[in-house]
């Protein structure tokens, strides 16, 4: 198969135009799509009550139900495709039918989260208000695989995961809550979470719609198109640039997070005090932590603060409760005795793994040490391995720790013959006398 042949067949399979649907039947499809009354109104009331139900429960499953059967994917498409065409009749009937929507599911989530006698924000909740640079591309990529499944003759099941996806019906019902309970934080960040996903599902259904050459059915000259494009790029500009703060924050504060993780690790247990509990505020960068133990001293607040800059948290403030503190309590209660006891074993098994681990990050380093001597004499040897194991008789059944040390060369049968005298001096520069020495072949 020669070049050409073979650049034809590959846009063949990655051409979108194979399986393009008739213009008509995509612009009535899309059409018929945005109409909200009758039955599209009252499913959309129904899905938006089965969202609020979902987040109020705390369940996702509820929630990608009501996804599922929302229909508001129809105007916002509708609004994408308008634009693209020029034709503003169907763009003012989208935006109108797509604003009586909302304002709709605004009102019935309201009433809904006003009813009803569980006010309290869980996390499927509070995961609508913080919108950031990854919502965005899941719209616009969510809204690309939308309008090309509507454009294709073969529709498949595309349109509910895109719904999935996107998530317009969540944000909505969060930004009910937060106007029912009179929360602010939540109306505005949800309904800007709702915002990104609307404009960039309709920029990718622009986009689509001018890729494929749909045909304009409005005439208009260079100057209305040149004002429609700088309208287009306002909204995108105005969309976009908070939510790439926003992203910025959100791996700010992950990457805060997995460091005050490594950090607690450390500190869970300290000089006789053992870790209760620890609250993280990754906003304001401050960790609290909550001991029991004797109380703290200065000394041990500031080495513990040093600590934290180990785990690349030097900006961080380090907070000190004491949880339970045994200078508050008689010595002779037998629970705080008992508890000091545990405490005390906790922090002898933590040095213990420590001095364990400290060791078997040396074995490297003795591994190079012994390669890089030995190779004076035996330039022959190209790897050294080194490591410590246990050897168990069934005599005395006690465990006797043993050095191993391998040496990779390709004169390995020659360098056997010498075997003991490269144990005898691997006993002298380990100082220990159990030590096995193994040769192999690269």
């Amino acid at each position: 198969m020669n070049k050409h042949k073979f650049i034809q067949k590959f846009f063949s399979y990655v051409s979108l135009e194979t399986d393009l649907d008739n213009f008509d039947k995509i612009h009535q499809s899309i059409q018929k799509d945005i109409v909200f009354k009758g039955t599209n109104l009252w499913i959309l009331v129904f899905a938006i009550l089965v969202a609020s139900v979902g987040l109020n429960m705390n369940s996702t499953a509820v929630i990608i139900g009501a996804m599922l059967i929302s229909p508001l994917m129809g105007p916002i498409n509708g609004i994408g495709y308008s634009i693209a065409t020029y034709d503003f009749p169907l763009f003012r009937q989208a935006l109108k039918n797509f604003t009586f929507a909302v304002i709709t599911s605004l009102i019935t989530s309201t009433l809904y989260f006003i009813i009803s006698p569980i006010s309290t924000a869980h996390s499927e909740l509070l995961a609508r208000t913080s919108p950031s640079i990854y919502d965005v591309l899941i719209a616009l990529f969510g809204g690309l695989a939308g309008i090309v499944a509507i454009s294709s003759k073969q529709k498949g099941n595309v349109i509910p995961g895109v719904a999935i996806a996107t998530a317009l019906m969540p944000p909505l019902c969060t930004a009910g809550y937060g106007l029912a309970t009179f929360q602010m934080t939540y109306f505005f960040g949800a309904l800007y979470l709702f915002t990104i996903n609307t404009v960039f599902i309709a920029i990718a259904a622009l986009f689509v719609s001018q890729f494929l050459n749909f045909p304009i059915r409005t005439i208009i000259d260079s100057s209305q198109r040149k004002k429609v494009n700088s309208w287009i790029s306002t909204i995108i500009a105005i969309v976009l640039i908070p939510s790439i703060y926003f992203g910025y924050q959100l791996v700010q504060k992950e990457k805060f997070n997995e460091q005050v993780t490594r950090f607690i690790t450390n500190v869970s247990v300290y000089e006789g005090n053992y870790l209760l509990k620890h609250e993280v505020d990754a906003s304001k960068q401050t960790v609290t932590l909550i001991y029991a133990g004797n109380t703290l001293t200065e000394n041990q607040k500031q080495a513990i603060q040093t600590k934290a800059k180990d785990f690349s948290l030097q900006k961080a403030k380090v907070l000190f409760k004491q949880g339970l503190s045994f200078d508050d309590i008689t010595q002779t209660d037998v629970e705080v005795t008992n508890l000091k006891s545990e405490i005390g074993r906790l922090s002898n098994v933590l040095k213990e793994k420590e001095l364990q681990l400290d060791s078997i990050r040396n074995y490297s380093v003795i591994a190079n040490s012994i390669l890089q001597e030995i190779q004076i004499h035996y330039p022959s040897i190209t790897h050294c391995t080194y490591t410590q194991s246990y050897d168990y008789t069934d005599s005395t059944g006690v465990a006797k720790k043993v050095h191993i040390v391998v040496f990779t060369s390709p004169k390995a049968d020659k360098l056997r013959l010498e075997k003991m005298k490269f144990q005898t001096w691997l006993q002298a520069r380990l100082q220990d006398k159990s030590v096995k020495a193994f040769f192999e072949k690269p």
